[in-house]
């Protein structure tokens, strides 16, 4: 199934989605950034659950690449899915697991039944990823994942950060990466 791909420029923690995105740190429990954001705004609910999470499941932390979800708390979501990005590194390609944050969020968002789906730009903030370059692997990412999603929408904090999604979708259009 072909998932529309949508931009909007805004604060993802008031973005209405089935699910949302967490751009985490692998510890789980909240930074700057998105991070701190989504924690702030959905509140006790999703720190709770994170800590039975961390208790049970990962207690050395989610790594990079990987996806675990949780409830909304009060966010505007049914669910959160939390993923690390990598850091940026010049001398080593972490281009694959920057596009496993993208692709294994959607395929948890299918598991839980989820039609739309919000996206922050992974590692595209502290973690120090050139935005140009996270744009291209986000879109083609989202692009190139088969599920029953409707809509994967990347919502942009940043005026900056929206151009250069912008400039991506509308890259991959023209090679014909998606029709969306």
């Amino acid at each position: 199934m072909t998932t529309h791909i949508a931009l909007f420029r805004g604060d993802i923690t008031e973005f209405e989605a089935d699910v949302i995105v967490n751009a985490a740190n692998s510890s789980l429990l909240g930074g700057g950034g998105v991070d701190g954001a989504i924690h702030e705004a959905g509140g006790p609910e999703i720190v709770a659950e994170i800590q039975r999470i961390r208790e049970v499941k990962l207690p050395d932390g989610l790594p990079a690449g990987e996806v675990v979800s949780t409830n909304a708390g009060s966010l505007p979501a049914k669910w959160v899915i939390h993923t690390v990005g990598p850091i940026f590194d010049k001398d080593d390609d972490r281009s694959d697991t920057l596009r496993s944050c993208y692709t294994e969020s959607m395929e948890l968002a299918d598991k839980l039944g989820a039609f739309t789906i919000a996206f922050p730009a992974v590692s595209a903030g502290a973690y120090g990823w050139p935005l140009e370059d996270a744009a291209r692997i986000a879109v083609e990412a989202v692009a190139s994942t088969d599920t029953h999603l409707t809509t994967a929408t990347f919502v942009l904090y940043s005026e900056e950060s929206y151009a250069a999604f912008t400039a991506a979708l509308e890259a991959a259009i023209s090679e014909g990466h998606t029709a969306t």
